[in-house]
């Protein structure tokens, strides 16, 4: 049954693509959600009260929600607004496509600066994943966890317990690795809930890549082992071939325990806190057009994400006094909530023209590989959103220390001109103008992409509130590239990137770049800091890796919201536990950190309770 879904969404991507039709979109959401929603069982009559109420089933909710509910006296209520995740999120490649289905809340950002303003209404994208397993259901894969000193900086900032020797056990907790080379790697799990693989599928771009890494000086590496500096083949989170959300990983071996009731759609709209004790004692949330209220015996849990996490604190009362203010909500606790918003910064449309094969949509009609796919998950399907290789590299300008890279560089098996059916451009918020102006004329020539993508952004963005309305999405200011040092990086960045076209292991493949300028920049010196400055400006735009709106910080620092247990400060009961808490973005993809941050939360969770596993 499974072999002939997977055969079903591979046929039908074609068509999706090529009509862009919004019937067809509808006509395949029907039929998933018809066929496979029984898998998860969900809950709608509620006791009236749990020992943890955990708000949002994303990456986080989802290891909270398999950890605390092996405490078998401990009842436990996971949240969902969205539904639960089906075939079509299944196939690595095609990530971008499953970010046009309703597993993407679809948010947009403000208008911002230095970047964007050249994107689909001049504003960046931000696909958030809406479902039981949250983002890890539409994102690309890639597993990082940064630099050690990331961490260590955490914990150098007064946030006891969260040095890097100290979350590496946590890491390893969730992991299970399969790459065979890694098995006895001191810093890889074999035990773990969550598959962390390579795709079995090599190409001659990808040993060319990293043979220019080793021309260039550079190791290749394991990103996730002692040094993260260097080249290395993209580590992802699937299984045989498939991706593994955290909904896989963590839920779904564990939707039949009584003490876990899990409920979908179900739209949190307060956290219910006493204004006399300050005191976190339930949500309200409504489900199928009910209002309900639930409370909390022991904690309330937010892990609803850095976008939603901050504006459901402030919706109920914790946040900045005068904004709260401003909309008539009722301060209960003044915090610095929604300020201190990061992310990793990229830009998209560089490309280089190749004489070997290379990943394109025409290709991914090729019934071999589809075949091969469906039957041994095997080939290029198997390539995370196509990212086959990664480098991490540290920049002339860095002042960080030489063994700390602030760059990433990521290997596209494919690039932007081979996105005929234009689902990368509809997720990137790239035009049609700008596509057929730039790569209208390479249809049938082999292309691959390379990306840099900021790892040390020091721009700081920020979530507001649009209105008192939980249904109305918040304010969301980037910020990008505010800071002058952020805009420096980045052009070293692409700099770097030429430098690895012109490496003799690429050279030898035919690789030269397609150099025809960005639209709107053509009146600058092709490839002079200006006209780089001006092609960020109108085309730069987000890895998707917002952050830090909620910060984690000693009880002294202002622009702290939690403590090092992640508890907020001034009010009992109440915990955030996903991306938001991060004081600073670490130098890695953020679905590994959140795991990480969720299973440490866990154990926090149950020592405060003296609570155990039995």
């Amino acid at each position: 049954m499974r072999l002939w879904l997977g055969s079903l969404v591979l046929c039908l991507f074609s068509l999706l693509q090529s009509s862009r039709g919004q019937l067809l979109v509808d006509l395949l959401r029907d039929f998933e959600t018809s066929l496979l929603n029984t898998r998860i069982p969900d809950t709608s009559r509620f006791l009236p009260e749990y020992d943890f109420i955990i708000v949002g089933a994303g990456t986080a909710g989802c290891v909270l929600a398999n950890r605390l509910s092996e405490i078998t006296s401990a009842s436990v209520l996971l949240l969902e607004a969205g539904d639960q995740e089906t075939f079509i999120s299944d196939v690595p490649l095609t990530a971008a496509l499953t970010q046009m289905t309703r597993y993407n809340w679809g948010y947009k950002a403000e208008p911002t600066a230095n970047a964007c303003q050249g994107l689909k209404e001049g504003v960046c994208n931000w696909p958030k994943g809406r479902g039981i397993g949250g983002t890890s259901l539409i994102n690309f894969m890639l597993y990082t966890r940064g630099h050690r000193r990331d961490y260590d900086d955490w914990a150098a900032a007064n946030n006891s317990g969260w040095s890097y020797d100290e979350v590496l056990p946590y890491f390893k907790k969730s992991e299970r690795i399969g790459i065979p080379e890694l098995y006895k790697s001191p810093y890889h799990g074999r035990n773990g809930p969550l598959d962390v693989q390579y795709t079995d599928y090599k190409s001659q771009l990808l040993k060319a890549f990293l043979k220019s890494g080793q021309e260039l000086g550079y190791d290749i590496t394991d990103p996730n082992g002692e040094h993260l500096m260097g080249f290395g083949r993209s580590q992802a989170t699937i299984r045989n071939g498939r991706r593994c959300s955290t909904s896989k990983a963590f839920i779904q071996p564990v939707v039949q325990r009584k003490n876990l009731h899990i409920s979908m759609k179900s739209w949190v709209t307060k956290l219910i806190i006493d204004p006399l004790t300050k005191t976190a004692v339930g949500v309200e949330f409504v489900k199928q057009r009910q209002r309900f209220v639930v409370r909390a015996r022991k904690e309330v849990i937010l892990s609803a994400g850095t976008i939603a996490s901050p504006q459901l604190l402030m919706l109920s009362g914790v946040g900045p006094g005068d904004h709260l203010r401003e909309h008539n909500i009722t301060v209960l606790q003044n915090l610095p909530v929604g300020y201190n918003l990061q992310d990793h910064i990229t830009l998209n449309g560089l490309v280089f023209v190749v004489n070997d094969s290379t990943v394109n949509d025409a290709r991914l009609l090729n019934p071999t590989d589809i075949f091969r796919y469906l039957f041994a998950g095997q080939g290029p399907y198997t390539i995370p959103g196509g990212a086959e290789a990664f480098a991490f590299v540290r920049t002339p300008s860095s002042s960080h220390a030489k063994d700390y890279p602030d760059m990433e560089l990521v290997l596209g098996a494919g690039s932007l001109s081979g996105d005929r059916f234009g689902t990368m451009r509809n997720l990137l918020g790239i035009t049609d103008e700008f596509y057929e102006t730039m790569f209208g004329d390479l249809q049938n020539r082999e292309t691959f992409g390379l990306v840099p993508v900021l790892l040390r952004p020091k721009s700081r963005g920020r979530i507001s509130l649009r209105s008192r309305n939980p249904f109305h999405w918040p304010r969301m200011e980037p910020n990008f590239m505010e800071h002058p040092d952020d805009i420096q990086a980045m052009i070293e960045g692409i700099e770097m990137i030429m430098q690895v076209a012109r490496s003799k292991s690429m050279v030898k493949m035919g690789t030269h770049f397609h150099d025809r300028p960005f639209p709107g920049c053509e009146h600058l010196t092709f490839a002079s800091q200006e006209y780089w400055r001006c092609c960020l400006r109108r085309y730069g735009s987000s890895l998707q890796h917002q952050s830090g709106t909620c910060k984690m910080g000693p009880i002294g620092d202002p622009s702290a919201v939690v403590d090092s247990g992640l508890r907020v400060h001034g009010i009992r009961k109440l915990r955030v536990v996903d991306a938001s808490v991060m004081p600073n973005v670490p130098a890695g993809h953020t679905n590994a950190i959140v795991i990480m941050i969720a299973e440490k939360a866990a154990d926090m969770i149950k020592n405060t309770w003296r609570m155990r596993t039995t």
